[in-house]
């Protein structure tokens, strides 16, 4: 009976193990892959932009829309995190995995979000809650080291250089959206567009903005 016992045990537990170590594998080769494709891209690969990006997309967009709950916004916030992630890769620790820096971005990125959505709503001292009650994190400390301004004013710096060279139309719907944050609804009255002309507009601009941002990479 004791034999028995054990051996039912052995099964069940062995295919676990096994399960373990084949997740294992999965995230070094993840790793491996992922520490390639950051050189290609550091060295001018704008292929290896795209694979990085395609990869991490839907988790990206997912982790945000669980925080957000807007698709626009979601959709925006997504594309912002990959351009703050791509103008920072330089910066990256390979000592960690890319995936949670890159989570990391995306999640202060949200964070600066809801703290400019909701400044009067809350105290940014205090941890906040978004919509799924299980979901809880807290603000950063607004106290940034001087390293870390410098690095604010130079990525700022290139935003607003990317936005500049953009032609005119894609320009104005791009400062109106990431810069006075208007909603669609209203660019698209503003500027006597469709809705869906103003959705376009933004989309192209922003692969224009990706673009310019991955060739300046190469002189960082």
């Amino acid at each position: 009976m004791q034999k028995s016992k054990k051996k039912r045990i052995t099964r069940e537990v062995v295919p676990s193990v096994r399960a373990l170590d084949k997740a294992e594998q999965r995230r070094t080769e993840s790793r491996g892959e992922d520490a390639l494709l950051i050189k290609r891209a550091l060295a001018g690969d704008q292929k290896a932009y795209r694979k990085l990006r395609l990869k991490y997309y839907e988790a990206i967009y997912n982790l945000i829309y669980r925080m957000i709950r807007d698709k626009d916004e979601v959709e925006d916030l997504t594309q912002e995190a990959f351009i703050k992630a791509f103008t920072s890769l330089s910066s990256f620790n390979d000592e960690y995995a890319f995936s949670t820096w890159l989570y990391k971005i995306a999640t202060n990125n949200c964070i600066d979000y809801i703290r400019r959505k909701k400044l009067q709503t809350f105290s940014i001292d205090k941890p906040v809650e978004s919509k799924e009650s299980d979901f809880t994190y807290e603000l950063p400390d607004s106290t940034y080291e001087p390293d870390q301004e410098l690095i604010d004013r130079q990525r700022k710096r290139l935003l607003e250089d990317a936005i500049n060279s953009l032609p005119a139309k894609y320009r104005q719907v791009i400062h109106l959206r990431h810069v006075e944050e208007k909603e669609y609804q209203e660019i698209a009255a503003m500027l006597r567009l469709p809705l869906g002309t103003v959705k376009a507009h933004i989309f192209r601009a922003r692969e224009m903005l990706n673009k310019y941002l991955r060739d300046k990479l190469r002189h960082y």
